[in-house]
């Protein structure tokens, strides 16, 4: 190749970057002004963006670069399409790390939100064989079950059922269960020790009791676990069943990779 036509690839190469490079700055340009919008508060859960045509005449941009900036705030979780209708901004979903033994209250307050339960029932029940089996109690021996509904920043958030001994529940039923976690007053107030919990996590869809406890419709995705909590030397204590609304929670945990003896001297 001559000095020449060297020197004309080296234009249109340079050219041509410059081409790829001009879409991608306009729609990360559009991508950041309706991020910006929708985390100042100008733009609220459910608010409905403007039309793709109105955005494409905002900025003078093809529709193809209004949808990518649209996917990439759908892909981060900002908004959601319904189909036929637009792009909407979603609402924020609180979540807890699992990276330790929390209770949810603990969790939620420590990150600034605002936690406060219903209690929907406090009684003392025969403990059914999945109970019985969790807490190592005998089969129809009394425990007490605890209902709550609890609140997030004054929306509905979840329902949980917690079943302990009796001699436990007997205890809790005299403490403020609207406004404090239970594994805090167990530790707290009754001197025992928590040591780690078993979780077994699901989707689920809420039948009608719990969709008027969480005021959602009836089959709206809800994330179900089970978990049962052990004290420090091995008991098991406490055992729940927590369904969370599917729209407004999540779990986040880091996990990393456990390499064999083998693949580490590989390595």
């Amino acid at each position: 190749m001559t000095s020449l036509e060297n020197r004309q690839a080296s234009a249109q190469s340079r050219a041509g970057a410059r081409a790829n490079a001009i879409p991608s700055a306009l729609y990360v340009k559009i991508k950041d002004h309706l991020r910006r919008s929708i985390l100042d508060g100008r733009l609220k859960p459910y608010d409905q963006l403007p039309s793709e045509s109105a955005l494409i005449e905002q900025f003078d941009v093809s529709r193809i670069t209004v949808r990518q900036a649209l996917n990439d705030l759908q892909k981060e979780g900002l908004i959601f399409k319904l189909h036929g209708k637009g792009s909407f901004v979603s609402k924020p979903k609180a979540d807890q790390r699992l990276a330790s033994l929390q209770g949810f209250a603990e969790a939620m307050s420590a990150a600034g939100h605002e936690i406060y339960n219903r209690v929907a029932g406090l009684r003392e029940v025969p403990a059914q064989a999945t109970v019985a089996g969790k807490l190592r109690v005998a089969p129809r021996s009394r425990v007490t079950e605890i209902k709550r509904v609890r609140f997030l920043n004054r929306s509905p958030i979840s329902f949980e059922v917690t079943y302990l001994p009796a001699e436990i529940g007997a205890r809790l039923a005299k403490a403020d269960l609207e406004t404090r976690d239970i594994f805090l007053i167990l530790e707290n107030d009754f001197g025992i020790q928590l040591g780690n919990a078993d979780l077994m996590i699901e989707a689920g869809l809420a039948d009608a009791g719990l969709a008027r406890h969480l005021r959602i419709k009836r089959d709206a995705p809800v994330l179900q676990i089970e978990r049962l909590t052990h004290t420090a030397d091995r008991r098991p204590l406490d055992f729940e069943y927590l369904f969370f609304r599917g729209d407004a929670f999540r779990y986040r945990l880091s996990i990393e990779r456990k390499h064999t003896r083998n693949a580490a001297r590989r390595l």
